[in-house]
C-alpha cells in the first residue's frame, strides 16, 4: 500500500509519511459517502492513483513559492500527493462537481495541507496566472490547452521552464501533433516521457507524462 510510495520516493520526512499513510483510509471512508474513485477502484489508490500522480515529481523538482493549477482534480489528483512534496509550492485544485471539491476540502484539512486552496470553478473562469497547470487526462489535448493555455506564466529563457504537464496514456502523438497544430505552438515544445522508465508496475506501460512549455 503507502510502503509503494516510500519505495520510489524514500526520502520523505515523518511527517510526509504520516500524510500518505492518512490517504488510505481517509479515501476510503469518503468514497463510501461520495463516489470519488471508483468503488472497484479503491484498492489500487496508491498505485493508481498516488504515485501515477506522483510521477510528476520524477520528472519536475518545482521550486519553493511555485504556482500550480490542478484542473479536473475530481477527487485531488495529482494535487493533493504533489502538495504532499512539495509543501513550499501552492496548489490550486479546481473541478465542476461541487460533490468532489466538499471531499478534497475535507482531506486537505484532515491532511493539514495549509498549501491547497480547492474551489468549485471552471479553469477558464479563474482569473490568476500560475507556473504550471497539471491534471490526469481530462480530455483530449486539442479540447484542453485552451482551456489553460493563458493561465501560465510564459517561460522565461533564463529560468526554469512553465508549462502544461498532463498525464495521459496510449500513443499520444497524434493527439500532441493536432494540439500543436491548433494551438499554433511549436513542435519542440512538447516532449513526452514514459512513466515506466521510473516505476516498474505493469500499469504505467503506455502511460506517459506529457510536457508543453509556454
Amino acid at each position: 500500500m503507502e510502503e509503494l510510495i516510500f519505495k520510489y520516493f524514500p526520502n520523505l520526512n515523518q511527517f510526509q509519511r504520516e500524510q500518505i499513510t492518512a490517504l488510505g483510509p481517509l479515501y476510503r471512508d469518503w468514497n463510501q459517502k461520495i463516489n470519488v474513485i471508483s468503488r472497484k477502484d479503491i484498492d489500487n489508490l496508491y498505485l493508481h492513483h498516488v504515485l501515477h500522480s506522483l510521477s510528476i515529481a520524477k520528472l519536475f523538482d518545482f521550486a519553493s513559492g511555485t504556482k500550480i493549477l490542478d484542473v479536473g482534480t475530481g477527487g485531488g489528483f495529482p494535487g493533493i500527493p504533489l502538495a504532499i512534496l512539495f509543501p513550499q509550492c501552492h496548489f490550486y485544485l479546481c473541478d465542476s462537481t461541487l460533490k468532489k471539491i466538499g471531499v478534497v476540502n475535507e482531506i486537505k484539512d484532515a491532511l493539514a495541507l495549509k498549501n491547497v486552496y480547492a474551489k468549485q470553478i471552471r479553469a477558464e473562469e479563474i482569473d490568476e496566472l500560475f507556473d504550471f497547470v497539471v491534471s490526469r487526462a481530462v480530455t483530449n489535448l486539442s479540447s484542453f490547452l485552451p482551456w489553460v493555455w493563458r493561465k501560465i506564466k510564459p517561460s522565461n529563457p533564463e529560468g526554469s521552464p512553465r508549462g502544461v504537464i498532463y498525464l495521459k496514456g496510449g500513443s499520444v502523438n497524434e493527439e500532441m501533433s493536432l494540439a500543436a497544430e491548433k494551438m499554433k505552438i511549436k513542435m519542440d515544445c512538447f516532449s513526452k516521457t514514459e512513466i515506466n522508465s521510473w516505476f516498474e508496475e505493469s500499469w504505467f506501460e503506455e502511460k506517459s507524462v506529457i510536457f508543453i512549455k509556454r
